[in-house]
């Protein structure tokens, strides 16, 4: 993977229609920005239950984003990273069709999760109760089969999304076909979406189970052999997450982006500067993604928060939330927690621009910290853009998520760099992916703990950051053979 900021983008939301459009962005307003682009799920359909992540055909591209050639050409502007979704699969796929018509018949029939598979006499409520979901209700739903039977089915995330046995012989050649199709077509990255979720098993919670990182280690060793990178996409406590980093090759940090908006709402570094101590470095750094800001990402674990405290108190946890819903003029409460359908109990759904309250400076800042963190840092489309929540998209939608998904026109996106928010940080990312400091030794230098000061040292070349979040006051200091380069945000 490149050393080089990588961009997160669904394909027709960013550029305004496929493949080639999105190619055309890369090479045009976008060029020598992005090192790899995260293109967010791209099989049919693309606009079912779940924005993408309810593939009813894992191996094929949607018709009207393009087609596998169109992917090859977009991999020769920047490494590609795709989707594996690995815990299910859409109700309209052709395989649960299959067994809709044929029932047990089915050459597919053991590539659905059932309950009874893991609950034999079945499930007691108590065992329900302590299966981890991230929505509300039972991941139970039931299914009619053509004759008129009743299947019920494993349905972790909505009935559209049918849980894979993964341990099925069906269930792993359904993977590794998805595996060798990427490989064939210039995938070099794949992010496990909802990998967590992936193994299930009585008396527990049913996520992050030890045989979780087995599956996980032999999946990753399988892509290896393609010439994939894996990334793990878990949500979880944050030693759990520290964990699951001695196992693969990236995972994501979302516990920055709590910790940076709680280090500018209480105006303190100290929560920040302890995570930086601890966090894994093959890490990608991110402020935002197509999901909500992460909450469980900081705080207490929920088996046992007296045990198991986390980055940040319950309190000052409580109070960073209300922070985003002011920041953002309460738009942020519409989507989140109750208030739409579909959601992730753990994430509050908002732009991290938003999030911000607008904040140019800050805002800018917040990407600073981002990019002088070890790891790749990763920008979504919308944060790139500087976007604001889209209530109208959600208006429309009813789904939480949707208020940082909206759509922009290839017009709108190159009238955005007319901002000076998004300007100032398309410069940052070109300095991130172009000097050569930050292809050097991480530094965190010791600092009162209202102050952050980061800094990257590469021979006589040279990148410090420096924050009081007290006296609001920055430096960015650029230092080589010709001397030092001192910038400020926002003039």
């Amino acid at each position: 993977m490149k050393n080089q900021v990588q961009l997160i983008t669904y394909v027709d939301r960013l550029s305004g229609g496929g493949f080639q459009d999105l190619t055309a962005l890369l090479r045009g307003p976008l060029a020598g920005l992005f090192g790899g682009v995260h293109v967010l799920p791209f099989f049919p359909p693309i606009d079912g239950a779940d924005a993408g992540f309810d593939p009813a055909d894992h191996t094929q591209v949607d018709p009207r984003l393009g087609d596998w050639q169109d992917v090859r050409a977009l991999a020769e502007v920047a490494e590609v990273m795709a989707d594996v979704i690995v815990n299910h699969v859409s109700v309209n796929s052709p395989q649960f069709q299959d067994v809709v018509a044929q029932g047990a018949a089915s050459r597919y029939d053991g590539l659905f999760l059932t309950p009874d598979r893991v609950f034999p006499g079945g499930a007691t409520p108590a065992e329900v109760a302590a299966i981890y979901r991230p929505r509300p209700g039972v991941p139970f739903s039931q299914q009619t089969l053509a004759d008129g039977t009743p299947r019920d089915c494993w349905t972790t995330f909505t009935p559209q999304q049918l849980d894979i046995d993964v341990a099925h012989p069906e269930g792993k050649a359904y993977l590794s076909g998805i595996l060798q199709t990427f490989a064939q077509n210039g995938i070099r990255m794949v992010r496990l979406d909802a990998v967590g979720y992936a193994i299930k098993k009585r008396g527990t919670s049913c996520f992050m189970l030890p045989e979780t990182f087995d599956f996980i280690a032999a999946f990753a060793a399988e892509a290896r052999a393609l010439g994939i990178e894996v990334l793990v996409e878990i949500h979880s406590y944050y030693r759990r997450q520290m964990e699951i980093a001695r196992h693969v090759d990236w995972v994501y940090d979302f516990a920055l982006p709590p910790l940076v908006l709680h280090a500018f709402e209480f105006k303190t570094a100290a929560r920040l500067k302890d995570w930086i101590a601890l966090r894994p470095v093959n890490a990608l750094t991110v402020l935002d993604t197509h999901d909500g800001i992460g909450i469980v990402d900081i705080g207490a674990d929920a088996a046992d928060r007296e045990a198991c405290p986390g980055l940040v108190p319950p309190a000052e946890l409580d109070a960073l939330v209300e922070a985003i819903h002011r920041n953002s003029g309460g738009s942020s409460r519409k989507a989140t927690g109750a208030a739409a359908s579909n959601l992730d109990l753990y994430q509050v759904n908002c732009t991290f621009y938003e999030a911000m309250g607008r904040r140019d400076v800050d805002y800018l800042l917040a990407r600073a910290i981002q990019f002088f963190l070890p790891g790749i840092p990763q920008v979504y489309y919308v944060g790139l853009l500087a976007g604001h929540n889209d209530l109208e998209l959600l208006s429309r939608s009813g789904v939480g998520r949707d208020i940082n998904r909206q759509y922009f026109s290839a017009a709108e996106v190159a009238g955005a760099f007319a901002r000076p928010v998004v300007a100032q940080l398309a410069e940052l990312i070109r300095l991130r992916n172009t000097h050569a400091a930050f292809q050097g030794t991480f530094v965190l230098d010791d600092s009162a703990p209202e102050v952050l000061a980061l800094r990257w040292v590469n021979g006589q070349e040279t990148a410090a950051l420096r924050i009081d979040f007290v006296r609001g006051t920055h430096e960015l200091v650029l230092g080589g053979a010709g001397g030092e380069q001192r910038h400020q945000f926002g003039g």
